[in-house]
């Protein structure tokens, strides 16, 4: 069956499933494949859970005329997707970096739909399969689009933008993530670049925080239709600062000579830049000062991404969604800046995806956090208790960390909890 008849019955069942436990009646099944799973397998179960067709790319699974055959279901999807957008003709807004590109992405939806029906990327589907789901939801109704991107090598986000195609873009900042990947931070560069290029290459618009040297540099020999600058220096377009982090963050900014205060429910100084982007962003937009500060105030930060959490004995930075170096230093930058009468506690996991610079950055970082005054640290993970002494506690596990907390209960602190998603820190909440 060729692209453009699957497109037509994409179009009067525009639901795409790929999870035969979550299958929406009149949806498409979608049987992709992974390291230990085979979706064709699943197909007639898809029907008889629903789901109006099915497709395959196994000839065996073909069962009956709802089952569509095709070379490779993946490929399907990204070209079904790709497809779509090129139908689509509203302004799409592409965003990358190593942090804070779910956070950016979140509040500048929280603006825009203020004012506009906006669609912004669910969670974190942000990859080769995630991007072209997120495009073939995006319906008639739609005004506007946030895509968020995310990689793990070079070339990825060149191939999320051919999908995507985004017209609009941003990229929050640059770090040390995921080097086994991209090999080293210059590798980082070239790879969140590519967004840049891809907007240089089709007349998109750049927003770009204009403090940042390295954005800067990586923007600096390309073209684009427009370049709208946020950040701190008075001559961007959007500029602003941090007046409050107690531990919730109020700003100040200033759009065309015009000062405006709003408070938020994020915590974290380094989230000020975020906020700024999605301010930038729907000032762009047309939005008046009064949606914009609604959008960002009515932002609630969710899945232990700068959520504060109090508990009946402390209150918890919950910000381990995730981490690399340059969000772990931000962390504890943000936590020795805020002001309470709290004693405050870190308690740092492994980061992963560092390589063969792991061990080094593992013990750069004990060192930075043990050189803040006042501080209790606590280091779960092996990467970090390589080099452990005694400066502070160490713990293979999050599992050994918690059953201590249990036996030395920690009470009316203030708790930064950061570290890699996979050393599933939601253990420690019980304890604390």
């Amino acid at each position: 069956m060729q692209l453009v008849d699957i497109y037509k019955i994409y179009l009067s069942h525009p639901k795409i499933s790929t999870d035969t436990r979550k299958i929406e009646s009149g949806s498409i099944f979608l049987a992709l494949k992974g390291a230990n799973f085979n979706g064709n397998e699943f197909a007639d179960k898809a029907l008889e859970l629903g789901a109006a067709y099915a497709i395959v790319d196994e000839e065996k699974y073909k069962t009956n005329e709802r089952i569509i055959l095709v070379q490779d279901v993946l490929k399907t999807l990204q070209e079904l997707a790709r497809y779509h957008r090129d139908q689509l003709n509203i302004p799409v807004i592409g965003i990358t970096g190593t942090n804070g590109k779910t956070t950016t992405k979140e509040l500048i939806y929280s603006v825009l739909k203020e004012k506009y029906h906006c669609f912004a990327t669910q969670g974190n589907l942000n990859n080769h399969i995630g991007v072209p789901l997120s495009i073939l939801s995006i319906d008639k109704k739609v005004e506007i689009a946030v895509i968020e991107m995310g990689a793990n090598h070079i070339g990825e986000i060149a191939f999320l933008c051919s999908i995507a195609k985004p017209s609009y873009g941003l990229i929050t900042n640059v770090g040390r993530a995921h080097l086994e990947g991209f090999g080293s931070y210059e590798g980082v560069k070239k790879a969140k670049g590519e967004l840049y290029t891809w907007l240089s290459e089709h007349q998109g618009t750049l927003f770009i925080q204009q403090d940042n040297q390295e954005l800067k540099g990586m923007a600096e020999t390309l073209h684009f239709k427009e370049r709208i600058g946020y950040g701190y220096s008075e001559d961007a377009t959007v500029s602003g600062k941090l007046v409050e982090n107690n531990p919730f963050l109020r700003l100040k900014w200033i759009f065309k000579g015009q000062e405006n205060t709003v408070s938020t429910q994020l915590t974290g100084a380094y989230n000020t830049e975020n906020i700024l982007a999605a301010i930038c962003i729907g000032s762009f937009f047309g939005l008046t000062v009064q949606e914009i500060n609604q959008g960002v105030a009515g932002y609630q930060p969710q899945n232990n991404r700068s959520q504060i959490l109090k508990t009946d004995c402390n209150t918890l930075i919950c910000d381990y969604y995730n981490a690399n170096v340059s969000s772990m230093k931000a962390a504890l930058e943000n936590l020795q800046s805020i002001q309470t009468g709290l004693t405050k506690v870190a308690i740092l996991g492994d980061m992963f995806e560092l390589g063969d610079d792991s061990s080094e950055e593992h013990k750069k970082l004990i060192d930075e956090a043990l050189a803040v005054s006042n501080l209790k640290c606590i280091f779960i993970g092996r990467a970090f208790a390589e080099h452990q002494s005694g400066k502070a506690l160490f713990f293979e596990t999050t599992d050994a960390a918690a059953e201590w907390i249990r036996q030395n209960p920690l009470r009316d602190k203030l708790i930064l909890l950061k570290a890699s998603r996979g050393m599933t820190f939601e253990k420690l909440i019980d304890v604390l």
